[in-house]
């Protein structure tokens, strides 16, 4: 068995959610804080035997589109904030970062 963990943009959750459903894959969903943009998004894990890995993978795939988004560079540490003007840079986000963890065993009561 493995446990799925994958983070999301939140702009996609409720659709692989819902992908994830049809095919009858479990999914507890979190509510998490990127460290890069410092925006929120989404954390699924997902359960699911060995057989089943390469299809979760698939539809978390095929439901997590990269998109670019314009964002304001943080003011440099240490320097004077007054003088510095951000200037909005694009940068491509979306996708998934999944990490897939070996389960030794597992309760449900």
């Amino acid at each position: 068995m493995k446990l799925l963990i994958a983070v999301i943009q939140d702009k996609d959750s409720n659709r692989l959610v819902d992908a994830l459903g049809e095919e009858n894959f479990k999914t507890t969903k979190l509510a998490t804080t990127g460290g890069f943009l410092k925006e929120g998004n989404t954390t699924l894990m997902i359960g699911c035997q060995d057989d089943y890995v390469d299809e979760a993978l698939r539809i978390i795939k095929d439901n997590c589109s990269h998109r670019e988004q314009m964002v304001a560079p943080i003011s440099p540490m240490g320097g004077n904030a007054d003088s510095y003007i951000p200037k909005p840079v694009k940068v491509e986000v979306g996708g998934a970062t999944v990490f897939i963890l070996p389960i030794e065993s597992f309760y449900q009561f």
